[in-house]
Protein backbone atom coordinates (compact mmCIF):
# COMPACT_ATOMS: atom_id res chain seq x y z
CA UNK A 1 0.00 0.00 0.00
CA UNK A 2 2.85 2.46 0.65
CA UNK A 3 4.35 2.63 -3.06
CA UNK A 4 0.36 3.72 -4.06
CA UNK A 5 0.28 5.92 -1.30
CA UNK A 6 3.97 7.60 -2.63
CA UNK A 7 3.18 7.56 -6.39
CA UNK A 8 -0.42 8.84 -5.79
CA UNK A 9 1.23 11.67 -3.68
CA UNK A 10 3.82 12.22 -5.75
CA UNK A 11 1.10 13.02 -8.62
CA UNK A 12 -0.99 15.12 -6.61
CA UNK A 13 1.99 17.27 -5.34
CA UNK A 14 3.58 18.18 -8.74
CA UNK A 15 0.27 18.69 -10.78
CA UNK A 16 -0.76 21.04 -7.77
CA UNK A 17 2.96 22.36 -8.80
CA UNK A 18 1.94 23.00 -11.90
CA UNK A 19 -1.06 24.43 -11.15
CA UNK A 20 -0.69 27.26 -8.45
CA UNK A 21 -0.70 30.67 -9.95
CA UNK A 22 2.12 31.36 -8.00
CA UNK A 23 4.48 29.05 -8.97
CA UNK A 24 3.09 27.58 -11.84
CA UNK A 25 6.16 26.98 -14.80
CA UNK A 26 5.58 29.09 -17.63
CA UNK A 27 3.13 27.28 -20.57
CA UNK A 28 6.36 26.17 -22.52
CA UNK A 29 7.53 24.45 -19.81
CA UNK A 30 4.89 22.37 -18.39
CA UNK A 31 5.58 18.40 -18.32
CA UNK A 32 3.42 18.01 -20.83
CA UNK A 33 4.86 20.51 -24.00
CA UNK A 34 7.78 18.91 -22.77
CA UNK A 35 7.03 15.44 -23.73
CA UNK A 36 5.56 16.70 -26.75
CA UNK A 37 8.27 18.18 -27.66
CA UNK A 38 10.41 15.20 -26.92
CA UNK A 39 8.68 12.80 -29.10
CA UNK A 40 8.70 14.86 -31.73
CA UNK A 41 12.52 15.32 -31.89
CA UNK A 42 12.40 11.61 -31.15
CA UNK A 43 10.21 11.43 -34.46
CA UNK A 44 11.94 13.88 -36.66
CA UNK A 45 15.75 11.70 -35.93
CA UNK A 46 14.17 8.39 -36.38
CA UNK A 47 12.63 9.59 -39.36
CA UNK A 48 15.81 11.15 -40.56
CA UNK A 49 17.68 8.23 -39.80
CA UNK A 50 15.30 5.93 -41.84
CA UNK A 51 15.69 8.74 -44.70
CA UNK A 52 19.16 7.91 -44.99
CA UNK A 53 18.96 3.99 -44.47
CA UNK A 54 16.41 3.94 -46.91
CA UNK A 55 18.43 4.88 -49.87
CA UNK A 56 21.13 3.06 -49.28
CA UNK A 57 21.74 -0.47 -51.24
CA UNK A 58 22.93 -2.53 -48.18
CA UNK A 59 24.42 -6.36 -48.91
CA UNK A 60 22.79 -8.22 -46.17
CA UNK A 61 24.94 -11.58 -47.56
CA UNK A 62 28.21 -9.93 -46.63
CA UNK A 63 26.79 -8.38 -43.45
CA UNK A 64 25.61 -11.70 -42.52
CA UNK A 65 28.86 -13.39 -43.38
CA UNK A 66 30.96 -11.11 -41.40
CA UNK A 67 29.05 -11.50 -38.25
CA UNK A 68 29.78 -15.37 -38.88
CA UNK A 69 33.47 -15.07 -38.57
CA UNK A 70 33.63 -12.33 -35.54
Amino acid sequence: MDPVLGIFTGALAYYLYETNPRTAPPPEQKLDSLVRWKIEKYRSTRAERDSVGMGSDVDWSKLLAQARDK
